[in-house]
C-alpha cells in the first residue's frame, strides 16, 4: 500500500517540479524578450538622436569654417584693390610712360611687389604692351585683347578680371589706367594670387569650390573641377560598381540625409554667399565622423544590454547544472563578444583622438594663413631696411676698391644696426597674428591704444621717450576691425616717435577722448610738417631714402576712411605735429555719424 504512494507522491513531485520548470521557462522567455525589444527601442531612439545632435554639430563646424574661407577670400581681395589706385599715381610710373624710358621700371615694381604681396604687376603702354613687370618672361607681350586691358582704358575706375589659364585654374587680376593732361598713358596690372587659398583648402576633410556669378568654379580643392558647372563637377567621379552602392546603401543605415555623393560617400553641402561679383562657395562635408561617434554610443549600449542579459542567465542557471554548463558557456562567448567591442571601443576613441587631431591642426593652420596675411601689413617695413642695407653694400663695396676700408667698415656698422632693426620688427609679428573679419564688431579703443603701445615696446626701450597717455574713465567703443584700428595707431606712434630723434627731450603724448566722435590724438614734441597738403599722398615722405616709400599714412587714412571716420593732421601752437583719428563712437549699440 505504501509504494503506490510513494510512486504517486514522487509523480506529483516530478509533475510539479516540471511545471515549475515550465513556468520558469515561460518568464525567463517573457524577460529576454522585453529586455530585447527595450533594447532594440533604445538603441533606435538613441541612433536617431545622436544622429541628428551630431549632424547638427558637424553642420555648425562646416558652417564656421565656410564663413572663415569666404572671409579671408574677401580680405584678401579687398586687401589688393586699392593697389592699382596708389600705383597709378606713381609719378615715377607716369613719367616712363611719358618719356618712353622703362630702364629703372621694372626694378620699381619689383620693390612695390614684396611690400603689397602681389602675385605680380605689369605695366602697359597704351598699345597694350607690356613695358615693365615683375615677370621679365611677360616684357614685351602684348595684352591689347586682353579684358583687363580693354575694359580698364574703357573705365575711370579699378577693373577686377577673371582670365582662365591655358594649361588650369584662373588668374585674377585687379587693372587700372595711367593718365595725364594728354590722355591714357597705359594701365597698370596686379595679379592676385588666390591659388594659395586652394593649397590651404586642400589639408581638410570636405571639398570646397567657388564659383562666379554665372556658376562656373573658379577656385576649388579639386582641380578638375576648375572651368566647370558644380553638376558637371559632381559627375566627375569614378564609376561605381555593384559592390560600392551596396556598400553605401548600408552605411546609410543611420538615415542620415545626405546631400549629394562624392565617389559613392554620402556627403552635407553647405553654401554661402561672398559679398564680391556675385560669387559664391560651396562646401561639402562627409558624414564619416557622425557615423563614427554614434556607432560607439550604440556599441556601448550593445555592450550594456548583453552583459544585462549575461547577468539575467548567470542567475537562471543556477537551478541546474545543465544551465550552469549553458551558461558558462554563453558567458565564455560574451566576454569573446565583450573584449572584441572594447578594442573596437579603443580602435574609435584613437580614431577620435585623430579627429581632434586634425581639428587641431586645422585651426593652427587657420591661424598661420591669418599670420601670412597680418604679415603683408608690414612687409613695407621690412622693405625699407632692406632697400638702406642694398645701398650700404654698393658703397661698401665702392670704398673698397677704391682701398678705403676704414669709410667701408662704418658702413658695414650701419648695416648692422638695420639688421637690429629688422629683427625688432619681425618680433612684433606675434601681435599681429590676430586675424581681422570683413564684419564689423565693438571695439574698445582703450584696449586697441594698449595693444598697440605693446607693439611699439622694442622702440620705446630703444628711446627714451616720455609717453603720456590722457584716457577717459568710461570705455570708448567704435564699431570696426581691431587689427585695422591698431593698424593705424601704430604707424600713428611709429611717425611720432621718427619725428622726435632730433629733439633732446623727446615726449609724446597720446589723449583718447569720446565726444560726438571717439577721437584719439597723437601729440610730439618734434619739428613739425612742412607740407601738410601732401602728408597723405601715396609715396610721399618726408624720411630719409630706406626709411620708407610714403604709404604709411595713405593706408591708415584709407583704413579711417573705410570705417566712417577721418584722419587728420596739424601743427601744434607749442611745436610738434598733431594726429587725430576720428571714428563714429558706439553708444548703447547706436553708432553715431558725424
Amino acid at each position: 500500500m505504501t509504494a503506490p504512494r510513494k510512486n504517486s507522491s514522487a509523480s506529483r513531485r516530478l509533475f510539479a517540479a516540471r511545471h515549475r520548470s515550465r513556468a520558469i521557462s515561460w518568464r525567463v522567455r517573457l524577460a529576454v524578450v522585453l529586455v530585447l525589444l527595450i533594447g532594440a527601442v533604445t538603441i533606435w531612439v538613441t541612433n536617431r538622436s545622436l544622429t541628428d545632435r551630431f549632424t547638427e554639430t558637424t553642420r555648425n563646424r562646416a558652417e564656421l569654417r565656410l564663413a572663415l574661407y569666404s572671409g579671408n577670400l574677401v580680405s584678401e581681395l579687398r586687401r589688393h584693390a586699392v593697389v592699382p589706385q596708389l600705383l597709378s599715381r606713381d609719378q615715377a610710373l607716369i613719367s616712363a610712360l611719358q618719356s618712353n624710358d622703362f630702364s629703372l621700371s621694372t626694378q620699381r615694381l619689383i620693390s612695390f611687389v614684396d611690400e603689397i604681396g602681389a602675385a605680380s604687376i605689369m605695366l602697359l603702354d597704351r598699345d597694350g604692351r607690356t613695358v615693365a613687370a615683375t615677370d621679365r618672361n611677360r616684357m614685351g607681350a602684348s595684352h591689347r585683347s586682353a579684358p583687363y586691358f580693354i575694359d580698364a582704358v574703357r573705365s575711370k575706375s579699378t577693373v577686377f578680371s577673371t582670365i582662365p589659364r591655358e594649361v588650369a585654374g584662373y588668374r585674377f587680376t585687379y587693372s587700372r589706367r595711367m593718365v595725364d593732361s594728354s590722355g591714357v598713358l597705359g594701365t597698370i596690372v596686379v595679379e592676385v594670387d588666390l591659388q594659395k587659398f586652394e593649397r590651404a583648402w586642400a589639408g581638410i576633410s570636405d571639398a570646397v569650390m567657388v564659383t562666379d556669378s554665372e556658376g562656373n568654379i573658379i577656385l576649388a580643392t579639386e582641380s578638375r573641377w576648375r572651368g566647370l558647372l558644380e553638376e558637371e563637377a559632381l559627375k566627375q567621379q569614378t564609376p561605381e560598381g555593384a559592390i560600392q552602392r551596396a556598400i553605401r546603401a548600408t552605411a546609410d543605415w543611420t538615415v542620415l540625409p545626405p546631400d549629394a555623393y562624392l565617389q559613392g560617400e554620402a556627403v552635407m553641402r553647405l553654401e554661402t554667399r561672398i559679398p564680391f561679383q556675385g560669387w559664391r562657395m560651396t562646401s561639402y562635408t562627409t558624414y564619416s565622423s557622425i557615423r563614427e561617434k554614434v556607432n560607439t554610443v550604440l556599441a556601448l549600449e550593445i555592450m550594456g544590454f548583453a552583459i544585462l542579459l549575461a547577468l539575467a542567465f548567470y542567475a537562471l542557471s543556477r537551478k541546474t547544472a545543465l544551465r550552469m554548463a549553458l551558461f558558462q558557456r554563453e558567458s565564455a562567448e560574451l566576454r569573446v563578444l565583450n573584449t572584441r567591442l572594447q578594442r573596437e571601443i579603443a580602435e574609435r576613441e584613437r580614431m577620435q583622438m585623430s579627429l581632434e587631431v586634425a581639428e587641431q591642426s586645422l585651426a593652427q593652420s587657420s591661424k598661420l594663413a591669418a599670420l601670412g596675411e597680418m604679415s603683408a601689413a608690414v612687409s613695407h617695413e621690412l622693405n625699407q631696411p632692406l632697400a638702406a642695407m642694398k645701398t650700404y653694400l654698393a658703397g661698401a663695396r665702392l670704398l673698397l676698391n677704391r682701398n678705403r676700408p676704414d669709410e667701408a667698415l662704418s658702413s658695414f656698422a650701419r648695416i648692422d644696426d638695420l639688421l637690429e632693426r629688422m629683427g625688432a620688427i619681425t618680433r612684433q609679428l606675434k601681435s599681429y597674428a590676430r586675424k581681422g573679419g570683413d564684419t564689423f564688431s565693438p571695439v574698445n579703443l582703450g584696449d586697441a591704444l594698449a595693444s598697440s603701445l605693446s607693439m611699439m615696446e622694442p622702440q620705446l626701450r630703444q628711446r627714451h621717450v616720455k609717453i603720456t597717455r590722457i584716457l577717459p574713465e568710461e570705455p570708448v567703443f567704435v564699431m570696426g576691425d581691431q587689427m585695422r584700428i591698431e593698424q593705424v595707431m601704430v604707424n600713428l606712434f611709429r611717425n611720432a616717435l621718427d619725428a622726435t630723434k632730433t629733439v633732446s627731450d623727446p615726449e609724446v603724448e597720446i589723449i583718447l577722448a569720446a565726444g560726438e566722435t571717439a577721437t584719439l590724438a597723437v601729440r610730439d614734441n618734434g619739428t613739425g610738417i612742412t607740407d601738410l597738403d601732401n602728408l597723405f599722398e601715396p609715396f610721399y615722405t618726408t624720411k630719409q631714402a630706406g626709411d620708407g616709400v610714403g604709404l604709411g599714412l595713405a593706408i591708415s587714412s584709407g583704413i579711417v576712411n573705410d570705417l566712417g571716420g577721418r584722419l587728420t593732421a596739424r601743427n601744434g601752437q607749442n611745436g610738434g605735429a598733431v594726429f587725430e583719428m576720428q571714428l563714429p563712437i558706439l553708444v548703447d549699440g547706436v553708432e553715431a555719424a558725424e
